[in-house]
């Protein structure tokens, strides 16, 4: 008997979406093609006794009322799955050469931080922190579902909103006037998108750095437990999430998708799966080009010709005999550049391949909770994120291992002597592990097209109105991706909930 929702791919929407359905009484299917469900948001862990998140750091929109906390309530999850703010002082500390700044929550303090340091730019610091908040409210009210009497309500806002549709962050800056210095503190989150300032969307940014002001956040019980709460519901209502179950053909008649075949990776035989409805959670480009691009109508085929977001360097280290927070960290992320030019420092790194001047982030997550994790008390976490060239390592891995690893290495020792030299002196000594990431392994473990982070890349060409959502345009067939919605963990929660209040009728998100 086919079930009421197959959907391919475990990704926090698709958890998401198939938790909602399955709490509403609906038979709902997963397959997963790698052994943990979860897709960027799985944990895994090394050596017996180090427990890593695939690649989520802080998260947003986790606020009584807000996205996340309206899913996790409807789910009865609210008192299970709770989160820990980030300090509202300074929950991002941005770090270059001459400059520091604490990115608070309140934005009258940071203009105030922002104009200690840049005296002859009050002005201009002060217009276009006020033009961020006013692009950021129009963006709520253009979000959907639209409502024609709030866009009404609110013209001004949504009229100065429409008008950056095509702004890079770059764009803004240059309009405001800021110094450089200034703009680099602004955006050296940059590796929160994988785009510098002159390619990022400034919808993007203005979405990002205002939802994290109103509250950035890290789960009580680390991420592996709300991917497991989502997994739960589903199982706990009669669904199933089948891991090492990869999709290898679509099963279409016409322009109907009824389901798919699918190898199982440890026996390898092929099975098929239907249901009433295929939910899409693999990347919509690949899952397109499966079924046959020629099947799509025009307009979801020209969505679907967006660019594939970089791909990014991740180091996961552990310190054993030292405590982190005697050397500034704590409830908050590093973000540390040795270019003050962020453009430039993108094109040194990504397009040469070249990390002798870094720009990177730093995150501790076992600073960040005190909940228990498979790690030994006397160590904490230290990861390192920056930016990588999906088609260099590709090459590189090809070409031979050992320079894939030296590489890989390279880039660690060059952050890590900037952290030593800044930071912890002393690092190295303590350092009991370490592995790294590069976009080949993205790619490996998480399925994911050149290895890319966050789908479509956050360009304004991408961020427009003509952004792929859920209509695929084939009958009982949709899309439920970051591609598709938006990218990161709030997003990725909003799209999941967006989609089934869409086919359910059943309001969630606080508009109908």
């Amino acid at each position: 008997m086919a079930a009421d929702y197959l959907i391919v791919g475990s990704g926090l929407s698709a958890l998401v979406f198939g938790a909602l359905m399955a709490n509403a009484g609906k038979e709902v299917h997963i397959l997963e093609s790698h052994e943990y469900p979860g897709g960027f948001g799985h944990t895994f862990t090394m050596a017996n006794k180090y427990t890593f998140n695939a690649q989520l750091h802080y998260v947003w929109d986790c606020g009584e009322g807000n996205t996340v906390n309206r899913v996790l309530k409807r789910l009865g999850l609210d008192q299970e799955i709770t989160f820990e703010r980030y300090d509202p002082n300074g929950f991002d500390h941005m770090r270059m050469p001459g400059h520091s700044l604490n990115i608070p929550s309140d934005a009258a303090t940071l203009v105030r931080r922002l104009v200690q340091q840049f005296p002859d730019h009050q002005t201009a610091i002060q217009n276009f922190i006020d033009e961020v908040q006013t692009v950021r409210a129009g963006l709520k009210i253009l979000s959907p579902p639209v409502q024609p009497l709030e866009l009404l309500q609110h013209l001004s806002k949504v009229t100065t909103t429409v008008r950056y549709v095509g702004s890079t962050l770059q764009d803004v800056f240059d309009k405001f006037k800021l110094p450089l210095q200034a703009q680099t503190l602004l955006a050296l989150q940059w590796p929160d998108f994988l785009l510098p300032p002159n390619q990022l969307s400034f919808y993007a940014w203005a979405i990002l750095f205002t939802a994290y002001q109103e509250g950035a956040f890290y789960p009580t019980q680390h991420f592996e437990a709300v991917i497991n709460a989502l997994v739960n519901v589903i199982n706990d209502n009669g669904g199933k999430v089948l891991c090492d179950q990869e999709v290898v053909n679509f099963l279409v008649t016409d322009k109907t998708v009824n389901g798919v075949q699918a190898i199982d990776r440890h026996t390898h035989a092929t099975h098929d799966f239907t249901a009433d409805t295929i939910i899409c959670n693999m990347d919509p480009k690949k899952a397109a080009k499966m079924i046959g691009m020629e099947k799509f109508s025009k307009a979801v085929q020209k969505k679907l010709d967006y660019d594939y977001s970089p791909s990014n360097f991740m180091a996961y280290c552990v310190v054993k005999d030292l405590d982190l927070r005697d050397y500034g960290f704590g409830k908050w992320n590093t973000f540390h550049t040795e270019e003050p030019d962020l453009n430039a420092a993108f094109e040194r790194m990504y397009r040469h391949n070249d990390f002798s001047k870094p720009s990177f982030a730093i995150t501790t997550p076992t600073l960040l909770t005190d909940a228990e994790r498979d790690c030994p008390d006397d160590c904490q976490i230290i990861e390192f994120l920056t930016v990588a060239n999906y088609n260099y390592f590709r090459e590189l891995q090809q070409q031979s291992r050992k320079l894939y690893t030296q590489k890989k290495e390279e880039i660690l020792n060059q952050i890590l002597d900037i952290v030593e030299a800044q930071y912890v002196p002393n690092l190295r000594d303590h350092l009991v592990f370490k592995i790294t990431g590069s976009p080949t392994t993205n790619e490996r473990f998480c399925n994911c097209p050149s290895g890319n982070s966050y789908g479509s890349s956050l360009t304004p060409k991408n961020m427009g109105p003509g952004r792929l959502d859920h209509r695929s345009s084939l009958k009982n067939f949709y899309f439920c991706n970051a591609s598709s919605g938006y990218p990161g963990f709030a997003p990725t929660f909003w799209t999941g909930a967006l989609l089934y209040q869409r086919l359910s009728d059943d309001v969630i998100l606080g508009k109908g």
